[in-house]
């Protein structure tokens, strides 16, 4: 075996910079790598190749007692010019790349550094190949005798600095070294070292590439039969979430479950409607506004903002309620259906008056719609009620910069935020600052909870209390069963049939969470069965990967062994509808035939499935039989040569 090692630059000062002639051999047998090398080292002629300035210097010695070391070694850079094409075919065939230069020859290291590393850098690193960077020579100090030390800097102005020599073995990935002189000390104790265990690491590669010795002849050992990887399980598709436009779409058409509505200030005009429940749920504002401390005993005209701007220092009311804060309409509405509590907000800010559907659409929805009127300025103002950590100062400012573009103006709107959120200086000195949760986990704090709750659900002699206004945004038939002329449209309780608690349970936290998240796989199949019978697409495809999760994370032994019918899976995900788990089942039944095909149930299958699964399973019949075979001859084999001995 055989180690080949290129040498590039000159370790000696002003030996060989671009445009001038290579160093003679003699001044070559006194470099670096035929220091290392020593007495061993035979040179030969210059290579003969289509180098046409010039020829690397050619050197060969013995490592190790019989690895051979080929060095090809050329000390001027004026080759990559001249002819780039033969130095890049002889750096392919290269084991270890050494590149020197001299710390006393800046304006070389300077050329090589910015002409010619760029140059080498892609191939290094596309090759992978060992790169070692050596800097040779002491620093020259004109106060004293030569300086040895790597780290000094007082002669930076003429000579390389250590930083820029280590910055340059970073940008080659190599590793770097510093060499005082080329005494047999530092260059055998360093740099050798160094060397050898590259040169021992490629000893190893080439060893592990050798194909093995095969013991004795084999030529007629019969070869087992191919086994080929299982076909890929069809992926389950999943619907992009709709809860921002679930909402939308119940601020836009769902008045008939609203329970809050705004009046102008000045002159009493209807503004709007809301749903308490969503506006609690993502504004501590409107928590505070519409609950209180003590929901009972709040006073005839509270506002949530103790100041009233009457030169207190607070901020002026935005928000205030009106009559109590509680109309209550018991009974029935003229549309048949019940009748919940009303809370009535009197709207005191002018410019919230103009803008109060948008601002609202920005609660319900979760995020900032994009307009070019005034109203975004609402938008932060009611962004900032909900108290986000996320959006930070200087946005805010520059938002405000934007619309107003009077900086008086964006100032004291500042001063006023900071005063409504009781913030002096900015959020970055308010570490504690708590963010909103807007979107899908926005709701959570309302999901199982009597707070604002209309309807009631008794499934299995447990109480689920509920929200008619999240219920019919996030889902049609419920949609449908509360605001139809159906008896669950005109009750508070509504009793539930063929479901169980949990698997209710699971289905009302997707509703208010956007999430589903079964413990098992019979309890990901009943809310699966449970989203059919309401028909929430989306949830039935997130029970659709639930189930192919948990199958597919069991370890054969356990497949064979579970109490789970996967059969019977498959029945129940064509009988409602799952069709994406029905044609996943009878892939996963047939990547497992082995496993299945011994239980009892698989009878069970149709004959269109059971050709199906015959046609895609694995292992086939063809490599079953091939593998037969293989046995067979191998079995022959055996008894002949025991004839034989």
């Amino acid at each position: 075996m055989s180690i080949h090692i290129v040498a590039l630059g000159s370790e000696c000062p002003g030996g060989a910079r671009p445009g001038e002639e290579a160093m003679g051999q003699g001044q070559l047998q006194g470099g670096l790598l035929w220091s290392y090398l020593g007495h061993g080292a035979v040179a030969g002629g210059p290579e003969e190749s289509s180098l046409s300035n010039s020829a690397f210097m050619e050197y060969t010695s013995r490592v190790f007692g019989d690895v051979t070391v080929v060095v090809q070694d050329c000390p001027s850079w004026d080759l990559l010019d001249s002819d780039w094409a033969g130095v890049r075919s002889v750096l392919e065939q290269a084991d270890i790349l050494v590149i020197k230069y001299s710390v006393n020859d800046k304006l070389a290291f300077q050329q090589v550094r910015n002409g010619y590393a760029p140059r080498l850098r892609p191939l290094l690193h596309h090759w992978g190949m060992p790169v070692i960077l050596v800097a040779v020579g002491a620093r020259l100090n004109d106060e004293g005798p030569p300086c040895t030390c790597p780290l000094c800097a007082s002669d930076w102005s003429s000579c390389v600095p250590h930083s820029e020599g280590l910055q340059l073995s970073r940008d080659l990935g190599a590793t770097y070294l510093e060499l005082p002189s080329l005494n047999h000390v530092f260059v055998s104790r360093y740099f050798g070292s160094v060397l050898e265990y590259f040169m021992i690491q490629c000893l190893k590669q080439k060893a592990n590439d050798r194909p093995e010795k095969r013991r004795g002849n084999k030529l007629n050992e019969p070869r087992p039969p191919h086994l080929e990887q299982p076909a890929r399980l069809p992926p389950i598709r999943v619907e992009e979430s709709s809860f921002s436009q679930d909402l939308q779409w119940l601020l836009e058409r769902g008045v008939q479950f609203a329970d809050v509505a705004f009046y102008a200030g000045d002159s009493g005009k209807e503004l709007g409607w809301g749903h308490a429940a969503v506006l609690c749920a993502v504004s501590p504002y409107f928590r505070q506004l519409l609950l209180g401390p003590k929901a009972r005993e709040r006073p005839i005209s509270r506002c949530a903002c103790r100041g009233d701007g009457r030169g207190d220092g607070g901020p002026p009311s935005l928000l205030s309620t009106w009559d109590g804060g509680l109309g209550k309409e018991d009974g029935l509405r003229p549309d048949g259906h019940l009748a919940g509590r009303l809370s009535r907000l009197v709207v005191k800010d002018p410019l919230l008056c103009l803008c109060l559907w948008e601002t609202l659409m920005f609660l319900y929805r979760g995020g900032i719609v994009a307009d070019n009127g005034p109203l975004c300025l609402l938008f932060v103002c009611l962004w900032f009620w909900c108290d986000p950590g996320a959006w930070e100062w200087e946005h805010l400012q520059e938002a405000m910069g934007e619309k107003l573009n009077n900086s008086l103006a964006v100032a004291q709107l500042m001063d006023r935020i900071r005063s409504f959120l009781g913030r002096d200086k900015g959020p970055r000195d308010t570490p504690n600052a708590r963010a909103a949760q807007l979107g899908p986990q926005s709701l959570v704090n309302l999901f199982n909870s009597p707070l604002y709750s209309d309807v009631i659900f008794m499934v299995q002699g447990n109480v689920l209390p509920a929200h008619r206004a999240v219920l019919v945004a996030r889902c049609d038939v419920m949609a449908a069963m509360f605001s139809g002329k159906y008896a669950e449209a005109r009750s508070r309780v509504v009793p539930i049939h063929g479901v169980s608690s949990d698997t209710f349970l699971s289905f009302l936290e997707y509703l208010y969470t956007d999430t589903c998240c079964p413990a098992s796989v019979l309890q990901a199949m009943a809310v699966l069965v449970c989203a059919e019978m309401y028909q929430v697409k989306r949830l039935q495809h997130l029970c659709e990967v639930c189930v192919c999760a948990y199958l597919q994370s069991m370890p054969s032994r356990e497949l064979a062994s579970t109490g789970i019918s996967v059969i019977r899976l498959l029945r129940r995900a064509k009988c409602h509808n799952a069709e994406q788990l029905y044609v996943w089942l009878l892939h996963f039944i047939a990547n497992n035939y082995l496993i299945f095909s011994h239980k009892p149930d698989f009878l069970e299958l149709s004959e269109e499935e059971r050709e199906q699964v015959e046609r895609l399973r694995w292992p086939s019949r063809g490599y079953l039989q091939e593998l037969s075979e293989y046995q067979q001859r191998r079995r022959k084999l055996k008894k002949s040569r025991c004839l034989v001995m």
